[in-house]
Protein backbone atom coordinates (compact mmCIF):
# COMPACT_ATOMS: atom_id res chain seq x y z
CA UNK A 1 0.00 0.00 0.00
CA UNK A 2 1.36 3.34 -1.26
CA UNK A 3 2.82 5.82 1.60
CA UNK A 4 0.03 8.96 2.33
CA UNK A 5 1.42 11.97 0.83
CA UNK A 6 3.61 14.82 2.75
CA UNK A 7 1.22 17.83 3.03
CA UNK A 8 3.43 21.25 3.03
CA UNK A 9 1.76 24.64 3.31
CA UNK A 10 3.63 27.65 1.51
CA UNK A 11 2.82 30.93 3.70
CA UNK A 12 2.90 33.97 2.21
CA UNK A 13 0.65 37.01 3.35
CA UNK A 14 1.29 39.09 -0.13
CA UNK A 15 0.78 35.98 -2.34
CA UNK A 16 2.07 33.07 -1.90
CA UNK A 17 0.63 30.82 -5.32
CA UNK A 18 3.99 32.07 -7.15
CA UNK A 19 5.72 30.51 -4.81
CA UNK A 20 4.09 27.18 -4.56
CA UNK A 21 3.59 27.05 -8.40
CA UNK A 22 7.53 27.09 -8.98
CA UNK A 23 8.09 24.11 -6.57
CA UNK A 24 8.65 20.80 -8.19
CA UNK A 25 7.90 17.86 -5.87
CA UNK A 26 8.20 14.34 -6.60
CA UNK A 27 4.85 13.41 -8.21
CA UNK A 28 2.36 11.63 -5.68
CA UNK A 29 4.99 12.10 -2.58
CA UNK A 30 3.44 15.50 -2.02
CA UNK A 31 0.54 17.71 -1.76
CA UNK A 32 0.85 21.55 -1.82
CA UNK A 33 -1.30 23.73 0.18
CA UNK A 34 -1.15 28.04 -0.47
CA UNK A 35 -2.41 30.04 2.33
CA UNK A 36 -2.30 34.11 2.21
CA UNK A 37 -3.72 34.44 5.99
CA UNK A 38 -4.05 33.08 9.35
CA UNK A 39 -7.53 31.41 8.99
CA UNK A 40 -6.46 30.16 5.24
CA UNK A 41 -3.02 28.12 7.15
CA UNK A 42 -5.03 27.06 10.07
CA UNK A 43 -7.37 25.43 7.95
CA UNK A 44 -5.31 22.71 6.69
CA UNK A 45 -3.02 22.73 9.57
CA UNK A 46 -3.48 19.52 11.15
CA UNK A 47 -2.24 17.58 7.90
CA UNK A 48 1.25 19.77 7.50
CA UNK A 49 3.80 18.13 7.56
CA UNK A 50 5.82 21.18 5.97
CA UNK A 51 5.85 25.14 5.96
CA UNK A 52 7.35 26.60 3.30
CA UNK A 53 7.21 30.17 4.40
CA UNK A 54 7.75 33.93 5.31
CA UNK A 55 6.76 35.32 9.04
CA UNK A 56 4.05 32.30 9.44
CA UNK A 57 1.60 33.13 12.27
CA UNK A 58 2.57 31.62 15.77
CA UNK A 59 -1.45 30.26 16.42
CA UNK A 60 -0.76 27.84 13.49
CA UNK A 61 1.75 25.56 15.63
CA UNK A 62 -1.40 24.66 17.97
CA UNK A 63 -3.19 23.42 15.35
CA UNK A 64 -0.26 21.65 13.36
CA UNK A 65 0.53 18.28 15.16
CA UNK A 66 2.13 16.51 12.89
CA UNK A 67 4.88 19.97 11.57
CA UNK A 68 8.16 18.52 11.20
CA UNK A 69 9.93 20.92 9.48
CA UNK A 70 9.83 24.75 8.90
CA UNK A 71 11.77 26.16 5.84
CA UNK A 72 11.81 29.93 5.48
CA UNK A 73 11.50 31.90 2.94
CA UNK A 74 14.78 34.50 3.90
CA UNK A 75 17.92 34.38 5.68
CA UNK A 76 16.86 36.09 8.95
CA UNK A 77 15.23 33.49 11.43
CA UNK A 78 14.29 35.59 13.94
CA UNK A 79 10.76 35.71 13.59
CA UNK A 80 10.77 32.04 13.23
CA UNK A 81 12.47 31.15 16.50
CA UNK A 82 9.12 31.99 18.83
CA UNK A 83 8.03 29.52 21.53
CA UNK A 84 5.27 28.67 20.14
CA UNK A 85 7.37 26.93 17.58
CA UNK A 86 7.46 22.89 19.30
CA UNK A 87 11.38 21.69 19.46
CA UNK A 88 10.65 18.97 17.28
CA UNK A 89 10.26 21.32 13.89
CA UNK A 90 13.98 21.48 12.22
CA UNK A 91 14.01 25.05 10.90
CA UNK A 92 15.98 25.77 7.47
CA UNK A 93 16.79 29.16 6.40
CA UNK A 94 18.21 30.89 2.77
CA UNK A 95 21.70 30.99 2.06
CA UNK A 96 24.11 32.15 -1.18
CA UNK A 97 20.95 33.69 -2.37
CA UNK A 98 21.01 37.64 -0.82
CA UNK A 99 24.65 38.27 -0.52
CA UNK A 100 25.14 39.06 -4.18
CA UNK A 101 21.70 41.24 -4.17
CA UNK A 102 23.43 43.01 -0.92
CA UNK A 103 26.58 43.25 -2.34
CA UNK A 104 25.08 45.89 -4.56
CA UNK A 105 23.49 47.55 -2.70
CA UNK A 106 26.12 48.24 -0.19
CA UNK A 107 28.47 49.39 -2.86
CA UNK A 108 26.18 51.08 -5.11
CA UNK A 109 25.25 53.37 -2.00
CA UNK A 110 28.67 53.96 -1.27
CA UNK A 111 29.08 54.67 -4.32
CA UNK A 112 26.41 57.08 -4.44
CA UNK A 113 28.00 59.13 -1.60
CA UNK A 114 31.73 59.38 -3.76
CA UNK A 115 30.30 60.21 -6.64
CA UNK A 116 27.54 62.90 -5.28
CA UNK A 117 25.08 62.16 -7.34
CA UNK A 118 22.29 64.18 -4.78
CA UNK A 119 24.75 67.37 -5.30
CA UNK A 120 25.00 66.76 -9.21
CA UNK A 121 21.14 65.92 -9.84
CA UNK A 122 20.48 68.80 -7.49
CA UNK A 123 22.39 71.23 -9.95
CA UNK A 124 21.25 69.46 -12.82
CA UNK A 125 17.97 70.44 -11.71
CA UNK A 126 18.98 74.06 -11.37
CA UNK A 127 20.90 73.66 -14.92
CA UNK A 128 24.31 75.05 -12.55
CA UNK A 129 27.94 73.26 -14.21
CA UNK A 130 29.25 72.31 -11.16
CA UNK A 131 32.95 71.78 -11.75
CA UNK A 132 33.95 73.30 -8.31
CA UNK A 133 33.28 69.64 -6.98
CA UNK A 134 34.70 66.42 -7.88
CA UNK A 135 34.25 62.88 -7.28
CA UNK A 136 35.58 60.55 -4.78
CA UNK A 137 37.01 57.03 -4.81
CA UNK A 138 35.88 54.41 -2.85
CA UNK A 139 39.10 52.99 -3.59
CA UNK A 140 41.85 53.32 -0.63
CA UNK A 141 38.45 53.73 2.25
CA UNK A 142 37.54 51.08 5.06
CA UNK A 143 34.62 49.11 5.06
CA UNK A 144 33.64 47.40 8.57
CA UNK A 145 31.47 44.39 8.20
CA UNK A 146 29.74 43.51 10.90
CA UNK A 147 28.94 40.19 10.17
CA UNK A 148 30.88 37.65 8.49
CA UNK A 149 28.83 34.92 7.02
CA UNK A 150 27.92 34.36 3.98
CA UNK A 151 26.28 37.71 2.96
CA UNK A 152 29.21 39.52 4.99
CA UNK A 153 31.80 37.66 3.12
CA UNK A 154 30.34 38.31 -0.03
CA UNK A 155 30.19 42.26 0.49
CA UNK A 156 33.82 41.68 1.27
CA UNK A 157 34.41 40.35 -1.94
CA UNK A 158 33.04 42.89 -4.08
CA UNK A 159 34.49 45.82 -1.70
CA UNK A 160 38.10 44.31 -2.42
CA UNK A 161 37.85 44.64 -5.79
CA UNK A 162 36.89 48.12 -5.92
CA UNK A 163 40.26 48.40 -3.99
CA UNK A 164 38.43 49.05 -0.54
CA UNK A 165 40.26 48.21 2.76
CA UNK A 166 37.74 45.22 4.44
CA UNK A 167 37.83 44.86 8.04
CA UNK A 168 35.35 42.76 9.85
CA UNK A 169 33.56 41.90 13.27
CA UNK A 170 32.53 37.91 14.35
CA UNK A 171 31.30 35.85 16.92
CA UNK A 172 34.72 33.85 16.79
CA UNK A 173 36.99 36.56 15.25
CA UNK A 174 38.21 33.33 13.02
CA UNK A 175 40.11 34.95 9.60
CA UNK A 176 38.34 35.23 6.78
CA UNK A 177 39.97 35.45 3.05
CA UNK A 178 39.83 39.26 1.57
CA UNK A 179 39.69 40.45 5.01
CA UNK A 180 42.30 42.31 6.79
CA UNK A 181 41.23 41.71 10.20
CA UNK A 182 38.72 40.56 11.98
CA UNK A 183 37.86 41.54 15.40
CA UNK A 184 34.91 39.62 18.16
CA UNK A 185 32.15 41.19 18.79
CA UNK A 186 33.40 42.34 22.30
CA UNK A 187 35.99 44.54 20.41
CA UNK A 188 33.56 46.04 17.82
CA UNK A 189 34.39 49.61 18.45
CA UNK A 190 37.81 49.27 17.03
CA UNK A 191 36.49 48.06 13.93
CA UNK A 192 34.23 50.81 14.07
CA UNK A 193 36.85 53.57 14.48
CA UNK A 194 38.82 52.95 11.62
CA UNK A 195 35.85 52.44 9.37
CA UNK A 196 34.55 55.26 6.42
CA UNK A 197 31.36 52.58 5.67
CA UNK A 198 30.18 50.31 8.41
CA UNK A 199 27.50 47.71 7.49
CA UNK A 200 25.40 45.83 9.62
CA UNK A 201 25.14 41.99 8.03
CA UNK A 202 24.74 40.00 11.68
CA UNK A 203 21.12 37.70 12.27
CA UNK A 204 18.69 39.27 15.11
CA UNK A 205 19.89 37.20 18.42
CA UNK A 206 19.52 37.89 22.09
CA UNK A 207 23.16 38.79 21.43
CA UNK A 208 23.10 41.13 18.55
CA UNK A 209 19.85 43.56 19.89
CA UNK A 210 21.30 46.56 20.55
CA UNK A 211 24.75 46.13 19.52
CA UNK A 212 25.01 49.14 17.84
CA UNK A 213 24.12 51.72 20.85
CA UNK A 214 25.74 55.27 21.71
CA UNK A 215 28.98 53.81 22.53
CA UNK A 216 29.61 52.12 19.42
CA UNK A 217 28.07 55.13 17.18
CA UNK A 218 30.41 57.60 19.22
CA UNK A 219 33.18 55.35 18.37
CA UNK A 220 32.96 55.96 14.52
CA UNK A 221 34.67 58.65 12.40
CA UNK A 222 32.87 61.91 12.41
CA UNK A 223 33.11 61.09 8.26
CA UNK A 224 32.07 57.25 8.57
CA UNK A 225 28.23 56.00 7.02
CA UNK A 226 26.02 53.15 8.75
CA UNK A 227 24.72 51.05 6.52
CA UNK A 228 21.98 48.60 8.13
CA UNK A 229 20.72 45.82 6.04
CA UNK A 230 20.10 43.52 8.82
CA UNK A 231 17.65 44.38 11.31
CA UNK A 232 16.28 47.20 12.73
CA UNK A 233 16.74 46.57 16.64
CA UNK A 234 20.24 46.10 16.20
CA UNK A 235 20.93 49.41 16.36
CA UNK A 236 19.31 51.32 19.01
CA UNK A 237 17.23 54.03 17.51
CA UNK A 238 17.28 56.54 19.39
CA UNK A 239 20.88 57.35 19.72
CA UNK A 240 20.96 56.57 15.97
CA UNK A 241 18.55 59.32 15.61
CA UNK A 242 20.87 61.45 17.79
CA UNK A 243 24.23 61.08 16.05
CA UNK A 244 22.33 61.78 12.82
CA UNK A 245 20.80 65.27 13.33
CA UNK A 246 24.26 66.44 15.52
CA UNK A 247 26.05 65.14 12.46
CA UNK A 248 28.97 63.02 14.88
CA UNK A 249 28.63 61.20 11.59
CA UNK A 250 28.29 61.91 8.10
CA UNK A 251 24.94 59.78 7.66
CA UNK A 252 23.27 56.66 7.34
CA UNK A 253 21.67 54.27 4.73
CA UNK A 254 18.89 52.15 6.50
CA UNK A 255 17.04 49.43 4.71
CA UNK A 256 15.32 48.15 8.28
CA UNK A 257 14.11 49.09 10.95
CA UNK A 258 11.82 48.66 14.49
CA UNK A 259 9.22 48.88 13.38
CA UNK A 260 8.13 48.31 9.71
CA UNK A 261 6.53 49.96 7.60
CA UNK A 262 8.27 52.76 9.07
CA UNK A 263 5.83 55.22 10.36
CA UNK A 264 5.29 58.34 7.80
CA UNK A 265 5.62 60.80 11.54
CA UNK A 266 9.20 59.35 12.13
CA UNK A 267 12.07 61.54 11.88
CA UNK A 268 14.35 59.39 10.03
CA UNK A 269 12.01 60.36 6.93
CA UNK A 270 13.23 64.38 7.68
CA UNK A 271 16.89 63.59 7.43
CA UNK A 272 18.95 64.96 4.72
CA UNK A 273 21.91 62.56 5.82
CA UNK A 274 19.30 59.69 6.11
CA UNK A 275 18.76 57.04 2.97
CA UNK A 276 15.69 55.16 3.55
CA UNK A 277 14.70 52.10 1.66
CA UNK A 278 11.98 49.85 2.43
CA UNK A 279 13.42 46.60 3.26
CA UNK A 280 14.43 45.90 -0.47
CA UNK A 281 18.27 45.36 0.06
CA UNK A 282 18.02 41.66 0.04
CA UNK A 283 14.62 40.87 -2.31
CA UNK A 284 12.26 37.66 -1.95
CA UNK A 285 12.79 36.68 -5.69
CA UNK A 286 10.51 33.47 -5.83
CA UNK A 287 12.72 31.83 -8.93
CA UNK A 288 15.77 32.00 -6.67
CA UNK A 289 14.71 31.10 -3.33
CA UNK A 290 11.91 28.13 -4.10
CA UNK A 291 14.80 25.65 -5.97
CA UNK A 292 16.56 26.07 -2.41
CA UNK A 293 13.47 24.24 -1.14
CA UNK A 294 12.63 22.14 -3.64
CA UNK A 295 16.27 20.80 -3.47
CA UNK A 296 15.41 19.84 0.20
CA UNK A 297 11.96 18.71 -0.25
CA UNK A 298 13.73 15.73 -1.93
CA UNK A 299 16.02 15.34 0.95
CA UNK A 300 13.52 15.08 3.17
CA UNK A 301 10.76 12.67 0.84
CA UNK A 302 13.81 10.08 0.89
CA UNK A 303 14.83 10.54 4.32
CA UNK A 304 18.10 12.27 4.26
CA UNK A 305 19.40 14.97 6.11
CA UNK A 306 18.29 18.82 5.72
CA UNK A 307 20.56 21.59 4.25
CA UNK A 308 21.09 24.93 6.04
CA UNK A 309 19.63 23.56 9.38
CA UNK A 310 19.15 26.53 12.20
CA UNK A 311 20.96 26.08 15.28
CA UNK A 312 18.18 27.37 17.33
CA UNK A 313 20.27 28.00 20.27
CA UNK A 314 22.39 30.83 18.48
CA UNK A 315 19.41 32.37 16.26
CA UNK A 316 21.06 31.33 13.12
Amino acid sequence: MPSPPLHVLVYRADDPKPWAALIRAPRGRVQIHAAGTPDEAVRVAADVDVVFGWKVPSTLYEKATRLRWLQTMGAGVDWALVPELPARVVVTRVPGVFGPWMAEYVLGWCAHVTQRVDAYRAAQRDRRWLDSLLPARLGGTTLAIIGLGDIGRTIARGARALGMRVVGVSRTGAAVGGVERVHRVRDVRRALAVADWVVLTVPLTAATRGLVGAGELAAMKPGAWLLNIARGAVVDEAALLDVLRRRAIAGAVLDVFATEPLPPEHPLWTLDNVVVTPHVAGPDVPEEIVPLFTENLGRFVAGRPLRHVVDRRRGY
